[in-house]
């Protein structure tokens, strides 16, 4: 194994670069919402039924998976749902969703 020094001063510039970049990709991809959610926290936060969320998969409204037999949407799925209004939802109940997605997901 060979060892490398460097000065404390160097590291801890590359430190906090490493950082910054960690808080760019971060902040990038959260604001793309590609994150998946099951079919309990989706009702929860938007405050429908599992009914809603069936039919909207019976109608092809929404696109979803199933992995393991445990159905999940794609967070841009559901802001695009709710943007298209064919899920009734105040934003906060998108919000609160994302919110506790990302403090789960960290």
């Amino acid at each position: 194994m060979e060892v490398i020094t460097i000065e404390s001063k160097a590291y801890k510039d590359i430190v906090s670069k490493i950082d910054e970049i960690s808080r760019y990709v971060k902040e990038h991809s959260e604001s793309q919402h590609e994150g998946w959610i099951d079919n309990h926290d989706v009702c929860k936060y938007l405050n429908i039924s599992t009914r809603t969320l069936q039919r909207l998969r019976s109608q092809k409204l929404i696109n979803f998976s199933i992995i393991r037999g445990k159905t999940y949407y794609k967070l841009s799925e559901i802001e695009r749902m709710l943007d298209e209004n064919l899920i009734k939802s105040s934003p906060q109940g998108f919000q609160e969703l994302l919110d506790n997605y990302y403090k789960n997901a960290k």
